[in-house]
């Protein structure tokens, strides 16, 4: 069955209010839309671990610092909801801007450090607008755990911190990312690729294990990175925005895996912008 859409805070708090006085544990899957099977195994896991589950469709203008990136962005509420209907979630809570951020809103969160580097860097006001509407969602949705996927794991580093500094009760699960059968992670924006583009998309993701166990096998970082660069650029990538390796906790800069690290990943194919990470040695 279709599960019910909630717009309001009204209409939302009117359900959790009941659940919480009931003692159940509510789990939020936070999610921009257009799902695909990584959203999926993250409701999966909160069906798994909760009583309640809310499932949070919102594309959120204030991570967006390129207008176009924005209008693009694929929605497919109805397809999202049909996916859903398989789950027996409890609610999905499809808030409008207007809900979400009324006249005259004036607040944001922003988390220093972790933010600093790759997409934040890149991406400027990115984190300060997901530390934003997570924490407005979390606090909404009233949850005790929220599930979140290792394929964003800047991300999920900077919502941990945020809600430990903010004292918000609620527990961040980090889900391990889903890929295409061809090694390709799973993200809405594949659906932005084009037929010739999605063939070669899957190459990010190969030169990246090449790269992760040259290292691991203590070949030094920076020839591997320059070769895997060329490689992607000769294979039809515009442009490498990154490609590091930093510590899996706190995001510093590594030039060897001396402690456990990831090999962190932005690349340009045919007008899409692709991200991926990996842990090293794993």
């Amino acid at each position: 069955m279709t599960p019910p859409i909630i717009r309001t805070l009204s209409e939302l708090r009117a359900q959790t209010t009941g659940w919480m006085r009931a003692g159940e544990r509510i789990g939020v899957v936070p999610t921009m839309g257009a799902l695909h099977d990584g959203h999926l195994s993250l409701v999966q896991a909160a069906k798994d671990t909760c009583d309640r589950v809310i499932v949070t469709i919102f594309v959120n203008p204030k991570q967006f610092n390129n207008p176009a990136d924005l209008e693009n962005y694929p929605r497919t509420e109805e397809e999202d909801a049909r996916k859903l209907a398989r789950f027996n979630v409890d609610a999905v809570y499809v808030p409008g801007g207007d809900e979400m951020y009324p006249d005259r809103f004036a607040t944001t969160v922003s988390v220093e450090g972790l933010t600093d580097v790759m997409e934040g860097a890149h991406r400027p006001g990115h984190f300060d607008g997901v530390a934003t509407v997570v924490t407005k969602l979390f606090l909404q949705t009233m949850a005790s755990d929220a599930f979140f996927g290792e394929k964003d794991f800047q991300q999920l580093l900077v919502v941990r911190r945020m809600a430990r500094d903010l004292d918000i009760p609620i527990t961040v699960h980090g889900c391990p990312t889903i890929r295409e059968i061809d090694g390709l992670a799973m993200s809405s924006r594949n659906l932005l690729l084009s037929d010739r583009a999605r063939v070669t998309a899957p190459r990010l993701f190969e030169e990246m294990e090449a790269l992760a166990e040259g290292v691991a096998c203590g070949q030094e970082f920076a020839p591997l990175q320059e070769t895997a660069i060329k490689r992607l650029e000769t294979a039809g990538f515009t442009k490498v925005e990154y490609l590091e390796m930093r510590a899996q906790d706190d995001l510093s800069h590594l030039d060897a895996p001396n402690r456990p690290a990831r090999l962190f990943a932005a690349a340009h194919l045919a007008g899409v912008r692709l991200i991926d990470n990996i842990a090293i040695g794993d």
